[in-house]
Formats: C-alpha cells, structure tokens, sequence
C-alpha cells in the first residue's frame, strides 16, 4: 500500500486524542455480529427485490416510455442516494459515532485508508449493507403495485436493485481486471469506471462521491452540492468536518 495515502488517511481519520487509525486496527472491527447483520440484509433484499420484480411485471404493459424514464429515474436516483450516504460518512462522526460508527463509518475509513482492501471482500461483507438499505424502496413495490402504479413501482424496483448492486460495482471500479461484460459497460459510462472513479482517492477525498454509476458526479461537483450541504449544516448544527 502507498505509505502516502496511509499516512494521509491516517491524519484525516484520528481525532484529536486517539492512536491514528490504521487498517488493520479498522479491519478488526469487522466482528462476528457485523456479519450477521450482513447475512439478514442479504436475506431481506432477495424477498423483497423478488416480491419488487413481480410488481414491476405485473405493469409489463405500461409502455415503452414509462418503463424506460422508471428505469434511468431509478438508475440515477440510486447513484445520488450512494452519493449522499457516502458524502455522509466521508464527512461527519466517526468509529465511535452510536450504531453507524462501526456499522458504517468504520468501512468508509478503511476504504480511504486502503481503497483496494475491499477487492478482497467476499459477497457477503462487499453487498450486505447496501442490501439492507435497498429494502426500503423495494418493499412498498412489492407489497402495493397496484396501489402505486406502474411508473412508481418500476421506478423503486431499479432503484432499490442498483442500491443493492452500488459496492458490487464499487468494487469493480477498484479491481484491475473485473468481469468483461463489466469492463464493457465501464467503457461505456453505464456503471462506475475505475477512471471516473479515481478522483475521489485523491486527497482531500472531497467529490466523486457517487459511486453506483457514476452518472451523478459531474452535475453535483459541479454546482458544487455537496459543499453547500456542509455550508448549511455547519451554520444550523455548528458540527466539525471530520476531513
């Protein structure tokens, strides 16, 4: 690993106080009950993403036009939904943060600390979270398709379905040969590339943050989003950035 970027993450991560973080001291904190947790997002998601494919066919008939504004609604609104999160845990608390400390933010400073650690990952610890958070736009497509209508409904289940997929092609964008068919809608712009993604390892890990397709990036860094969300919650909350 770059002693550089170690050693900048390191910086960047260690409160005033505390022994710097490493990612051996981070990777630790991956406990049996993390995994579990794992596990039932996993579980979740593959009920509810099925029940959310059944209510998306059951408007099969809703036309060519409604389908595919659904499906590039829900594409990019799950690309900004993987931003927001990951600007959120880049930017505010820490390990010892309640609950999301250790479940969350923990992952998020390893990543910076040794962005190829997660090529290691297995199914299980790479997709579990992301999983968990797609249940809750899948589930009201599953259980209430009629209620929602087509466009809706279509709509939640691609959104939920490229939630569950975002550290899945996270991860792709960081390994040096992923799958061909991957690698073939990397080039095209169609999900995270490697190149579109490898700004955000640049210190100080400050834009980029969207990580599903990408497609997002551009226009927030550009009218500079994410700066004025940190603007507004420091002058409402007086919080610090953790950066």
């Amino acid at each position: 690993m770059n002693t550089a970027v170690e050693g900048a993450g390191q910086d960047e991560a260690s409160p005033v106080g505390r022994e710097p973080e490493t990612v051996e001291s981070l990777e630790a904190g991956y406990t049996g009950a993390h995994r579990r947790y794992e596990w039932l997002g996993l579980g979740l998601a593959a009920l509810s993403m099925i029940g959310a494919a059944a209510g998306a066919w059951h408007h099969a008939d809703a036309g060519v036009l409604v389908w595919f504004v659904a499906i590039v609604a829900g594409i990019a609104v799950a690309d900004l939904v993987s931003g927001l999160v990951h600007w959120g845990f880049d930017t505010w608390g820490s390990v010892d943060t309640p609950i999301v400390g250790q479940l969350a933010i923990r992952t998020f400073r390893q990543h910076h600390l040794d962005p190829k650690a997660m090529v290691g990952h297995d199914f299980v610890e790479t997709n579990g979270h992301n999983a968990m958070l797609s249940v809750a736009l899948t589930a009201p497509a599953a259980w209430a398709p009629e209620v929602l209508g087509a466009g809706p409904t279509i709509f939640l289940f691609f959104a939920g379905l490229f939630i569950a997929l975002t550290s899945q092609l996270h991860k792709w964008a960081h390994m040096s040969e992923p799958p061909r068919a991957i690698r073939l809608l990397q080039k095209t712009g169609l999900v995270l590339s490697p190149d579109s993604h490898a700004g955000h390892h640049a210190s100080p890990h400050d834009n980029g943050y969207c990580v599903t397709t990408g497609w997002m990036n551009g226009p927030l860094d550009k009218i500079g989003f994410f700066r004025g969300l940190e603007r507004l919650i420091q002058a409402v909350t007086g919080a610090r950035l953790n950066r």
